[in-house]
């Protein structure tokens, strides 16, 4: 998910949980029915709490975070639909900066904010919120369905009608007895992949779609909206199931156009931990039908080979496009980006390219893109400009104390905090140890190792050559005193060897 959500914060989406029945259920009622509906814990209550409760949401914030104030409102929305549910849906909240808190942050893996979990069972199982973040009936109503059964029972047509139909993945296994081991693995998978797909289960195969009567279970049958349309599946052990379902439901080639009911499948692409291909072309081409062609057909050859294929329209991918550094006139054009590697791009493509091209990418003989910006000839404002090819000089082996914000153009939190690092840069003005310094995203490559996910970003390079993630208050006052409590004089610096390995708490941006 780590790949897509970068795409997602700069380009169209953004990122967030109910109640089964409890023993604790009256209790639990009264205890949320106070003036917030959201329960706030800490160190102090977190295990006990926890422990209630089959289903419960953890939000963990931050105050300084404006992305958790602005959620927090809607969160709070959330809390007071929810807990009129009976049983009341649980809400909860933690401040993960608190230092108070950061065990349990920590045991957690909270290296943003906000980030929200489902627990259940107790806390046993934990699950990464991945819901709706906008609209509060819309969060509501997928909190209710993760707080249901993981597979809802098939009975008539008008649960086919309700549940099946319609332009979105279902996987629904058809059994003779519910009681068969088949059943309770099924059962098991749909619990662990319930957050992404949706699951039924029916002793009656005449209930599917046309009323298919050659199936007998037990049988899973994957539905989609695309490609083959369904496809069967019997192998029940968990493991092949689970993978199948991941599989089957990735489109052979994911479109990127204007239409949202498609953002689901490109989600998963961008979440597959597989090299992807990126076609871009505008969909008016008249070439376009030539294109699509000779893709799919590409794709196809190479389905099975870790490689996901992608064609998006210029006008609908636009910030996908120019995050990747990419320009209108290089279009047609490929652009091949490895998981954790390197960038590959073919510009003005022709459509009988295509397949030489990738066949030379897996044979290991093209030369790998980068995507940086000209080191710059002046470079004298008080926030120096860092590129691609400047990172090492000017950050990593400067000897200088360096504070690096990673930003994108269109980032409104970036383009708010630029007055406050001039200020901040400004007061180091006098102090040759101290560089305040900014990298465009969408314009250089960004190192995989510092695993940026979301803008901005800020590291604190010191002389020393430790490398540590800025999660204070953006405000000019605190970034300068953790400047002066963190920078290293340059002569303690100069003691140690410049080509000692930069230390990174490989640690993820707010989202």
């Amino acid at each position: 998910m780590a790949t897509y959500r970068v795409l997602i914060c700069s380009a169209f989406l953004a990122l967030l949980v109910f109640l089964s029945p409890s023993p604790a259920r009256s209790e639990g009622r009264a205890e949320i029915l106070g003036k917030s509906a959201v329960l706030t814990l800490d160190a102090s209550n977190f295990s006990e709490t926890i422990a209630k409760y089959p289903f419960i949401v953890v939000n963990f914030c931050a105050p300084w975070s404006e992305r958790c104030q602005v959620f927090g409102a809607v969160y709070e929305k959330v809390a007071a639909i929810l807990r009129q549910h009976d049983p009341p849906v649980v809400l909860a909240k933690v401040d993960g900066d608190d230092e108070a808190n950061k065990e349990i942050a920590s045991k957690y893996d909270v290296t943003r904010f906000p980030t929200l979990f489902i627990l259940r069972n107790q806390g046993k199982s934990i699950q990464e919120y991945d819901g709706p973040i906008e609209g509060e009936v819309k969060i509501a109503n997928y909190l209710k369905k993760q707080a249901g059964p993981a597979s809802v029972e098939i009975k008539s047509s008008k649960d086919v009608d309700t549940l099946i139909k319609g332009k979105k993945i279902f996987i629904v296994a058809v059994f003779p007895d519910y009681s068969l081991k088949e059943f309770k693995r099924f059962k098991a998978v749909a619990e662990k992949l319930r957050a992404d797909y949706d699951f039924g289960h029916t002793l009656d195969a005449k209930l599917l779609p046309d009323g298919d009567l050659t199936v007998s279970g037990p049988i899973v049958r994957l539905f989609k909206p695309f490609d083959e349309l369904f496809v069967d599946f019997q192998d029940f052990r968990v493991d092949a199931l689970e993978d199948f379902v991941k599989t089957a439901s990735v489109p052979k080639v994911t479109i990127f156009d204007k239409d949202p009911r498609k953002r689901p499948f490109l989600m998963k692409f961008f979440e597959v931990p597989d090299t992807k291909a990126m076609l871009f072309l505008n969909f008016s081409n008249e070439d376009f039908d030539a294109f699509k062609s000779e893709y799919y057909e590409v794709a196809e050859h190479y389905k099975g080979k870790n490689i996901s294929f992608l064609i998006g329209d210029l006008d609908a991918s636009k910030r996908t496009f120019q995050f990747y550094g990419l320009k209108n006139e290089q279009a047609p054009l490929i652009y091949l980006q490895e998981t954790k590697g390197q960038n590959y791009l073919k510009p003005n493509l022709e459509p009988d390219q295509i397949a030489t091209w990738v066949k030379d990418y897996l044979d290991g003989s093209l030369t790998p893109f980068k995507k940086a910006e000209p080191i710059p000839e002046v470079n004298d404002e008080p926030v120096k400009v860092v590129v691609a090819d400047s990172l090492n000089d000017m950050v990593f082996k400067s000897s200088k104390n360096v504070l690096l914000q990673f930003y994108i153009p269109w980032c409104g939190f970036c383009t708010s905090l630029a007055p406050i690092l001039e200020e901040v840069a400004v007061s180091f003005q006098n102090d040759d140890d101290v560089v305040i310094a900014k990298m465009d995203a969408s314009a250089n490559d960004v190192p995989h190792e510092l695993n940026v996910q979301g803008y901005p970003t800020i590291f604190f390079s010191s002389a020393s050559g430790k490398l540590v993630r800025y999660q204070g208050d953006r405000t000019k006052e605190d970034i300068i005193d953790f400047i002066q409590n963190n920078k290293d004089a340059i002569t303690q610096a100069a003691t140690i060897q410049k080509d000692t390995p930069v230390k990174s708490e490989s640690l993820k941006d707010e989202l």
